[in-house]
């Protein structure tokens, strides 16, 4: 069944809108205008839609309009005209990643709706636009096909067919293509090669099943985030990873179509918020934890020189002192010294006795901020500890959360291959039993 989702990302458009500017306008008129559609009053959304300049929102809106028209029009023009505006509004922001990667999708809309309404040349032009290293490529060289099919041409069509099957099963239209193949080599009269397609689709879709088993027990046993999501950003190939492409990599493959779930989309943005802030958090307590020593360390020292035991900094100035009182008790003694010289030396004592003294009077001072501080951080680190076990759990619930939906996208998948293989083993045995009739009748002539 040739369907085609438009995902709506609302949590995007309210955070643009936030940010204020330019973009928080379109991004507010965006949501006005989806709200209006979503109520059934298209009018309005267009209304408000054509307020907007082109760019990323505006073409979003005239594609999610589109699809509309599409659902309740019989005709597909009404469609196709909005499919266009979209198609306009995008190339108008070709500084804008998002609208440069929704002109595929806008193109592989109007390639189905063209091919739905037997507009095949039409169809086929929309296709050939869209680039062949984007997610929906497989998509656009199915219909491709399909194209060139309704036209007679099979030869074109299993091209375009035989094109898509060099991407990874996940991807949509995939699996119909290497039916579509065989199916080809059949209406085409060469039944031999049509059996032989059908058996490599079907060992094609009984190794995917495989490669699903091995994800879910991976997710299973790791975890989806980290089984799917995490590892997919890893450039090395691991497991059942052949491809150096990224777009053709199976674990690529099932994430990207994981995510075309509004669903899994929260459910990862859930869990990668929480891990961002466990992170945060124990690289918070680690500085923590190396301030609480630096304050120790530092109570410590003081605790040591107001105790009378001279620290480092102090005793030059404490050996200097020794020295001159030592002096100056052996002159004042023998009263043979200079009395200019005794006055000096006295004063040089007196100097130093009042630097020491300022130095006890500066530690005793300086303990009870060691103290408060040290209280500070000791109150910092139990409510860090505190929130960091709250976040532990919020995450370890996410991630449970996440495993169940991935596991159900990959019983969904498990599903797609086991009816794709029934398709093909059904088209084996219809080719078999027609070639024994075939048979059959040359016998009998």
């Amino acid at each position: 069944m040739l369907t085609l989702a438009v995902c709506v990302f609302s949590v995007s458009a309210a955070a643009s809108s936030k940010r204020g500017g330019p973009e928080a306008r379109q991004a507010d008129l965006f949501s006005q205008a989806e709200e209006a559609r979503v109520a059934g009053h298209a009018d309005r959304a267009g209304a408000l839609l054509s307020q907007m300049p082109g760019g990323y929102w505006s073409a979003l809106g005239y594609l999610n309009l589109a699809a509309d028209y599409s659902r309740t029009d019989r005709d597909p023009v009404r469609a196709l005209v909005a499919l266009r505006v979209a198609l306009a509004l995008a190339g108008e922001a070709p500084e804008d990643d998002r609208a440069v990667e929704l002109i595929p999708r806008i193109l592989l809309r109007a390639g189905y709706l063209s091919y739905r309404n037997g507009e095949y040349d039409k169809a086929i032009r929309f296709l050939e636009r869209i680039p062949l290293d984007d997610y929906i490529t497989p998509r656009a060289l199915y219909i491709h096909g399909l194209c060139h099919a309704a036209r007679k041409n099979y030869r074109a069509a299993m091209q375009s067919w035989h094109r898509a099957t060099k991407y990874p099963l996940a991807y949509s239209g995939v699996a119909e293509a290497w039916i579509a193949l065989a199916r080809g080599y059949d209406l085409s009269g060469y039944l031999g090669q049509a059996g032989e397609s059908f058996l490599a689709a079907n060992a094609a879709y009984e190794s995917e099943r495989v490669t699903l088993r091995t994800l879910a027990d991976e997710i299973r046993d790791r975890g989806a985030y980290r089984a799917l999501v995490l590892a997919a950003r890893q450039s090395e190939v691991e497991w059942f990873l052949a491809d150096s492409r990224t777009l053709t990599q199976p674990r690529m493959a099932y994430l990207l179509r994981f995510l075309e779930s509004a669903t899994a989309q929260q459910a990862v943005q859930r869990v990668a918020s929480l891990d961002h802030m466990a992170s945060q958090l124990a690289e918070f307590r680690h500085n923590l934890a190396v301030y609480q020593k630096a304050l120790a360390d530092g109570a410590e020292t003081n605790g040591v020189e107001a105790a009378g035991r001279p620290a480092t900094r102090q005793r030059p100035l404490v050996e200097r002192y020794n020295l001159l009182v030592g002096r100056y008790q052996a002159l004042a003694e023998s009263r043979s010294g200079n009395p200019e010289a005794l006055e000096g030396i006295r004063q040089t004592l007196a100097d130093l006795n009042a630097a020491l003294a300022a130095i006890d009077d500066r530690m005793a001072r300086r303990q009870p901020q060691f103290d408060h501080w040290h209280e500070v951080a000791g109150s910092l680190a139990r409510q860090a500890g505190e929130l960091a076990d709250r976040v532990n759990g919020l995450r370890t619930n996410a991630e449970a959360s996440l495993d169940r939906v991935a596991l159900a996208f990959l019983d969904d998948q498990q599903q797609r291959m086991v009816y794709a293989l029934n398709r093909t083993e059904q088209q084996i045995a219809h080719l078999y039993e027609h070639l024994a009739v075939r048979n059959l009748e040359r016998g009998t002539q």
